[in-house]
């Protein structure tokens, strides 16, 4: 058997990177760059996907990509593929090792992973990459296995160099105390909020979901929220600062479920996560503190009228 490469992305992987995606998801997978080797050279070469491969003879086994953003000092460890017949060789996890040591020599500050519920794989590797998981994504994507149910996804962070990302000290609902502990344990705290960078209200749709990122909720707003169709899937990311747990009962109230953290892309501090309208589901999950906010949101939606 011929020895296992690690090795940088080249152009002339494309084909292969492409053919790996399809072998193992078919048509399913929810990022469609992947189905155009052209698309997935552009991507490497204009620099927003910087990816490593495993690669046994002609044999390419394995794919993991950092996404970046220019206006972002965090990247997404991402696009992570392996062959069904190479599994049980670590593959993913050393890809995953090698490329957050790039993403510190990139100058990155953090990464972040997106993990499936469907299934435990890439909940354990998140785990022991040293990712802390710090939110739930319900009915983030398409099911990359063509289910009818889209996929719920785990927001795990890893920081880089050790460099600090503490959330601001703030008040909590009582319901939340020991989840939001846990996360001060973690990523510890600060007397103030980062300051905000871009525009205050943000809404973009994709896959069905309305996604929101917000710098503060007035009632104005929260008006405005309310009259959205009531079938949409919405998702809110709020900033925290003074005067969240306010805009925290107000989300509440009107039908939204906090299901915990995101890193702010732009800035140096941290958001908080809100979903209305996502579909009843059980779950098992490798992570006891998101097993807790699925048990919560799952409880608190179906109290809602």
């Amino acid at each position: 058997m011929e020895t296992l490469i690690l090795r940088s992305y080249r152009n002339s992987d494309a084909l292969a990177v492409s053919q790996l995606f399809r072998k193992i998801y078919g048509d399913h997978y929810a990022q469609p760059h992947v189905y155009l080797p052209r698309m997935i050279s552009q991507n490497q070469v204009g620099g927003r996907w910087h990816s490593l491969v495993a690669v046994s003879g002609d044999q390419m086994l394995g794919h993991a990509s950092l996404i970046r953003d220019r206006e972002s000092r965090i990247a997404e460890l991402a696009l992570t593929v392996v062959d069904p017949q190479s599994r049980g060789q670590s593959i993913a996890t050393r890809l995953g090792q090698q490329l957050l040591i790039h993403a510190q020599a990139l100058g990155y500050r953090g990464v972040t992973i997106k993990q499936m519920t469907h299934h435990p794989y890439t909940q354990r590797m998140a785990a022991s990459l040293g990712f802390q998981n710090t939110g739930l994504l319900p009915d983030y994507a398409p099911s990359p296995f063509g289910d009818s149910a889209p996929e719920t996804l785990i927001l795990g962070y890893a920081r880089i160099d050790d460099y600090q990302r503490p959330l601001p000290k703030l008040k909590w609902p009582d319901d939340y105390g020991k989840f939001m502990q846990k996360m001060i344990d973690v990523l510890g705290s600060r007397d103030t909020a980062s300051p905000w960078i871009g525009e205050p209200a943000q809404l973009e749709q994709r896959w069905g979901r309305y996604d929101s990122v917000l710098e503060a909720l007035d009632e104005g707003l929260l008006r405005q929220l309310q009259q959205l169709p009531a079938h949409w899937l919405i998702s809110i990311r709020l900033r925290m600062t003074q005067g969240f747990d306010s805009a925290w009962c107000k989300l509440s109230e009107t039908g939204f479920v906090f299901t915990g953290l995101a890193p702010d892309e732009k800035g140096e501090g941290w958001l908080a996560l809100f979903h209305r309208g996502f579909q009843p589901k059980a779950l098992t999950l490798h992570c006891p503190q998101m097993q807790f906010l699925h048990d919560d949101m799952q409880r608190r939606r179906l109290k809602t009228p």
